[in-house]
């Protein structure tokens, strides 16, 4: 199965587009294995709603070797609830080098898609495409003000910056992974009917909801046909302390179910 297909699966089992972004903030916590045991309880009792968990491996890496242990040690119990791993790493290197984050994310990690900055061209893109099950998103529009600096700046003729990412994912289809193993990156306080009319028909990552504002009614309309997932992190993980993770991740999926 293609990694559209997979995701496709997935969101028909549960019902729901949401996926839980894993941003743990040891500052939070008294030490990694209290913190590993609040990330647990996270993954366990948001998986009914969860299409798709996004562990972000910057909040792993500020903790060192400790955190890098921590994400391998989550990474099984995330996969055993049978919810896709999107695995938010934003890497962009030459293609030798993005070689070796393949290596780590797919062959030893096993995640099923990653975030990649296009930046560096296609060839820098390539090496996650050969594998066959496996997607990438790449940063369309993130949900940043700086998107404006440079993702949403006009070219010469008329077009966006992140058109150009666009033609990038159109070109995808002639990898080995063949249609549905590139998505794109689209975030909710940047989204409008607009931006999602230039954007191709390709699987959409949307973070942006909850802590940072975003609006879902930005995404109401349009005739798309690939599927959405939509993420949540702080709005989860630390927002409301009076609900359990279980109560927000199903007030999340009802709310995006709602809009797609």
């Amino acid at each position: 199965m293609t990694y559209l297909e997979r995701l496709q699966t997935r969101i028909q089992i549960t019902g729901s587009a949401l996926c839980v972004g894993i941003d743990p903030r040891l500052s939070a916590h008294y030490g990694t294995e209290a913190l590993g045991d609040f990330c647990e309880q996270v993954i366990g009792q948001t998986a009914e709603f969860a299409a798709a968990f996004k562990p972000n491996i910057a909040y792993f890496e500020a903790m060192g070797s400790e955190g890098y242990c921590l994400l391998e040690k989550l990474l099984p119990r995330m996969r055993e609830t049978g919810a896709l791993v999107v695995l938010d790493a934003k890497r962009g290197d030459i293609g030798s080098t993005q070689e070796h984050y393949v290596q780590c994310y797919f062959d030893r990690w096993d995640v099923d898609a990653v975030t990649l900055s296009p930046y560096m061209g296609f060839d820098s893109v390539e090496p996650f495409l050969r594998h066959p099950g496996k997607g990438v998103y790449l940063l369309g529009v993130t949900s940043n003000p700086g998107a404006a600096d440079l993702e949403l700046h006009a070219l010469a003729d008329g077009r966006k910056v992140f058109e150009l990412v666009g033609d990038l994912a159109r070109r995808a289809d002639s990898t080995p992974v063949g249609e549905g193993g590139i998505g794109l990156v689209l975030g909710l306080t940047n989204a409008s009917s607009e931006v999602l009319d230039r954007l191709p028909d390709v699987p959409l990552l949307i973070p942006g909801l909850g802590a940072q504002g975003g609006d879902l009614d930005a995404l109401r309309g349009g005739n798309r046909s690939a599927p959405f997932l939509v993420n949540v992190s702080r709005g989860i993980l630390y927002a409301d302390e009076q609900l359990s993770f279980t109560e927000k991740a199903q007030n999340y999926a009802n709310r995006i179910a709602e809009v797609i």
